[in-house]
């Protein structure tokens, strides 16, 4: 016989199982309406993949799971989808939540199942698509998705069947292991097949379930599955706590027993599986105990997931209109408002109690420090000590004080002779913790992202910049360049130069000639345009002025014979007329100088103002070195402006001294 260890604590408060065990199992009503909670297992909610209006079948998935850590949603009924709305769910918060609501035709119509044939010869892969496929989650009360736990990080040597059910009032495992003894059997092995045969398996069972012994040994009679009578004592059914009384070992503080090699699952997990791959069928209903005082009838019934608490109980008699309602057992259960609530993936009891089976607590007094609670907390943690800080929001010390190794079983509210709901301080202490937790890794990825856009930003910025110097120093460049091909040359004695070079021999054409001297007037113009100072823009001016009266003279000329002299002569006396327009523009009045100024400036702003536009429109490399220039013009004329405003107001004040 196995060995049978103890763990610390526990309770014996009265078992109450025989009220629901006195019928065999039947399956519940088909229900008109079903309200599926999007959020009926631990992790992300699932999406809805239907929408209003849209005919469904039983077993059609309605909502698809958010991601890895998540399940499958599918109807339990067919008929038509009515609302997709927040409604109120089982939750101890009872707070609503989104919710896709399907209104029942009373047909039943299935989807076409599609079952793995030999699939103990599958490969654990496919059985775990499957398994995912079928929205399985743990069905002892935990939600978590079954498919997770079926891929553990770690080799597992140990696979233990959750058969204590210890809480008083349930006994959904027990009728199942009465009525479905092989099948449970051929689920386990079916786990151990997914989890590659681990050495040991083991059905943990309560030895207050005689009939639920002997079926289960029977059905394991000649198989590797071992059945493991332990003491009956609350809270055995913990998961670590079954995991010490059948190993020995302890599962270290915010450890899973996945590091110990262990893996625990529930006896209903485990047929859910067989029928997902042996049937193709997915998780739509499973075993929940109705009982109580205020039912006519107590018993287990195969329930559709997601049919109305309400429906369910008026079929079996609600003695009292003011009757309450808690799901779940008396020690981890917790109430709920009103009847209008849907069965889960995880409700595996829903009590309908009297007053005297399930009396309202006492107030609540003053902690007299017995220490009682700690004698009894299967989890070795001090009850007292975390209330304390639990009261006073201290999350630091809570979490230093293992507040998360507490399994919420009820012990120390039990045996509190002060009548102080312990758990509720700490099950308000957990959401708190764990919202505090979101809200700064939320924090903490707002600030990542900020961060890393600050660091773009300034490096696309010193990139602009370095493409901006590059730019300028291109600029530069090629000004000194021109500079310096310009140097001092004295422009009139070089125009006068290269007229005599470009001057046709006597036997050269004259249009020869008239193309040469074209190409000189637009080069010339080109010049002045760009000339900055102001004196050379002069001498160009002068160049210019030669240049075209040659043009001009060759144009007029009806002789196409005409001395080859004669442009040279012209050529000297365009100069000489540049050269008097020069010495007039000397003795002109220096308002008038700056009004001319003004006039030559305002052209070239105009011209610098379409080459910018044309540039941006090109997206030129040139645009920032052409926007300097025509600032540098805009900052010339407003100099010149307010010096002629200065010497005509200097004019003004010295014509009324005069008068």
């Amino acid at each position: 016989m196995r060995k049978i260890w103890d763990f610390h604590g526990g309770i014996h408060p009265a078992e109450n199982k025989s009220q629901s065990l006195q019928y065999p199992l039947r399956d519940a009503p088909l229900p008109s309406v079903i309200v599926l909670p999007l959020s009926m297992h631990v992790g992300a909610p699932a999406i809805p993949s239907v929408q209003v209006g849209d005919k469904v079948k039983t077993g059609q998935v309605v909502a698809e799971a958010s991601g890895a850590f998540s399940a499958n949603i599918h109807a339990s009924i067919s008929g038509e989808v009515t609302a997709i709305e927040d409604r109120h769910i089982s939750h101890p918060s009872g707070l609503p939540g989104p919710a896709i609501v399907i209104k029942g035709d009373g047909q039943d119509e299935w989807v076409d199942m599609q079952p793995i044939p030999d699939f103990m010869q599958a490969e654990p892969a496919a059985l775990v698509e499957r398994v995912q496929e079928a929205g399985i989650a743990g069905l002892g009360g935990a939600g978590f998705p079954t498919h997770i736990k079926l891929k553990p990080l770690a080799k597992v040597n140990t696979l233990i069947i959750n058969g204590a059910e210890c809480e008083p009032y349930i006994t959904a495992d027990h009728c199942l292991f009465r009525t479905y003894p092989k099948k449970v059997i051929q689920g386990i092995q079916l786990l151990a097949h997914i989890l590659g045969n681990p050495e040991r398996i083991m059905i943990g069972i309560e030895d207050n379930k005689a009939d639920a012994i002997e079926a289960l040994k029977g059905a394991a009679s000649g198989t590797d599955v071992e059945v493991v009578v332990i003491p009956t004592k609350y809270p055995s059914g913990g998961e670590k706590q079954l995991i010490q009384i059948l190993t020995g070992e302890e599962v270290p503080s915010g450890k899973l027993p996945a590091n110990l090699g262990i893996m625990v699952q529930n006896p209903g997990t485990a047929v859910a599986v067989l029928d997902a791959v042996a049937e193709g069928k997915p998780l739509v209903s499973r075993i929940t105990t109705f009982v109580g005082e205020n039912l006519k009838e107590s018993l287990n019934l195969q329930v559709r997931i997601g049919a109305m608490v309400s429906e369910i109980v008026k079929n079996l008699g609600l003695s009292s209109n003011k009757a309450r309602l808690v799901l779940g057992g008396p020690m981890m259960g917790f109430a709920m408002p009103d009847f209008e609530t849907p069965i889960l993936k995880i409700s595996n009891c829903v009590l309908v109690p009297s007053k005297k089976e399930l009396p309202d607590p006492e107030p609540a007094q003053a902690c007299i420090r017995c220490g009682t609670c700690a004698e009894v907390c299967p989890a070795q943690l001090l009850p007292q000590q975390l209330f304390w800080f639990a009261q006073a929001e201290d999350h630091n010390n809570l979490q230093n004080h293992n507040l998360f190794d507490c399994i919420e079983c009820g012990a120390c509210s039990y045996v509190c002779p002060s009548n102080i709901p312990l758990v509720q301080y700490y099950r308000a202490s957990k959401g708190a913790i764990r919202e505090a937790d979101r809200e700064r890794i939320a924090s903490d990825r707002a600030r990542r992202r900020f961060e890393v856009r600050n660091l773009r930003v300034e490096r696309e910025a010193q990139e602009r910049e370095e493409k901006r110097a590059a730019r300028m120093k291109a600029a530069k460049e090629k000004q000194k360049q021109n500079e310096q091909q310009s140097g001092d040359v004295d422009l009139v004695a070089a125009a006068m130069a290269r007229v005599k070079a470009e001057a046709p021999a006597s036997d050269q054409s004259v249009q020869a000639k008239l193309q040469a001297l074209e190409e000189r007037v637009a080069s010339l113009r080109a010049k002045v345009e760009a000339a900055e100072a102001e004196t050379e823009k002069n001498r160009l001016a002068s160049e210019l002025a030669n240049a075209e009266a040659q043009l001009d003279r060759f144009n007029k000329q009806s002789s196409k014979t005409e001395s080859l002299e004669e442009p040279k002569d012209s050529a000297a006396a365009a100069i000489e007329r540049a050269k008097a327009k020069a010495r007039a523009q000397a003795d002109l009045p220096e308002q008038d100088k700056i009004r001319q100024s003004l006039e030559s400036l305002q052209k070239r702003i105009e011209k610098a103002s379409e080459r910018v536009a044309q540039a941006r429109t090109e997206s030129s490399d040139t645009l920032e070195a052409l926007e300097n220039g025509l600032s540098k013009l805009m900052e010339k004329k407003a100099e010149a402006e307010a010096q002629l405003a200065d010497l005509d107001s200097a004019e003004q004040n010295k014509a009324e001294e005069n008068l």
